[in-house]
């Protein structure tokens, strides 16, 4: 196997590679760019247009799509895996990778579009170096642009795996994405209706891609991911890449769809969720029930029928989202 194949090693040995560039058997180009990132080139006759970004370990501690996605790169580096799309692969925050930690000193996918700048720090400046790698990535023109950036949860949910879809003014979502997404056993996904400050929606709103955070279950260390089930997104993915894909347009059967009703955001120290600790993603809430408290009796009472939660976090910082309340939609109106 080429050296290069082996980022995920060197990513957490903290090494460069002594050759920056490589090619396969096959003719397939991989070139190191940076900490964590590796852009694979299929030979120019083979190339079908396709420009895929895969992301993971944005949180360093999401280790099953990191050993996924090594697990890819080993493939190409033993020309088993023949791309004719263009990748780069990254693993987002080196360092909380090296320690097993979710982040250092601060949450990098709450650091995009426009944040890294009010901020400062190494995961400040890894944010603004994963914008410069996607931006020249998506630089081509006339070429399909899609991103993944893969994800696990601090928390059990009661829908394992799914998938979040930005939202950009003028736009509309994909059906045709969604069913690739229902054929790679995403379960879910919740359909955005504002800008947000993560990784996908950057490369959505700014770089025109087709852009989703996964959700691929439950965090746990290296070599412990054996309940995560990710055998459908590999084999999506292998076919992406492979340009054997077929897509089913029409199909969603099966997907389950959510919108955004509203986000809770911690506005002070004295902001207070009232959910259990250990309370799942996708819980079903009463009308009525008092969500979350703050400042100036300031309450969060949910009034919409069949509400769900996601994402609690009473411990993120003043200013940021602490949940997110959400309720079922359907497929009409996407093109």
């Amino acid at each position: 196997m080429l050296a290069l194949g082996k980022l995920l090693e060197l990513t957490l040995a903290g090494r460069e590679p002594a050759e920056k560039t490589q090619t396969t058997v096959g003719g397939v180009r991989l070139r190191w760019l940076s900490e964590g990132a590796l852009e694979v080139r299929p030979p120019q006759d083979l190339d079908n247009g396709t420009d895929l970004l895969l992301s993971a370990g944005i949180h360093g501690n999401e280790t099953a799509p990191i050993e996924l996605l090594d697990e890819l790169i080993h493939s190409i580096a033993r020309n088993e895996l023949k791309p004719r799309a263009r990748i780069l692969f990254l693993f987002g925050n080196p360092e909380a990778i090296r320690r097993g930690e979710r982040y250092v000193e601060q949450d990098v996918n709450r650091l995009f579009n426009g944040r890294h700048e009010l901020s400062g720090g190494p995961e400040a400046l890894r944010a603004c170096e994963l914008e410069r790698l996607a931006d020249t990535f998506f630089s081509l023109p006339d070429r399909y642009r899609l991103h993944y950036d893969l994800h696990t949860a601090i928390r059990g949910s009661k829908i394992e795996q799914f998938a979040l879809y930005p939202w950009k003014e003028g736009r509309q979502h994909s059906r045709r994405e969604l069913a690739r997404l229902r054929a790679a056993g995403m379960e879910a996904v919740l359909l955005q209706n504002k800008p947000s400050i993560v990784f996908s929606s950057y490369t959505y709103d700014k770089l025109g891609a087709e852009s989703f955070t996964l959700e691929l279950g439950k965090a746990r260390p290296f070599g412990q991911n054996q309940q995560v089930n990710i055998r459908p997104l590999h084999a999506r993915l292998v076919r992406i890449i492979d340009g054997s894909e077929t897509v089913d347009e029409e199909s969603l059967e099966g997907l389950q769809l959510f919108s955004v009703a509203r986000e809770i955001i911690k506005h002070s120290d004295a902001f207070r969720l009232h959910l259990p600790v250990d309370v799942e993603n996708f819980s079903e809430l009463d009308k009525g029930y008092v969500l979350a408290e703050d400042l100036a009796d300031s309450r969060w009472i949910v009034e919409e029928e069949g509400a769900r939660i996601i994402f609690p976090n009473p411990k993120v910082k003043n200013g940021l989202r602490a949940g997110i309340l959400i309720v079922p939609t359907t497929a009409d109106g996407l093109v």
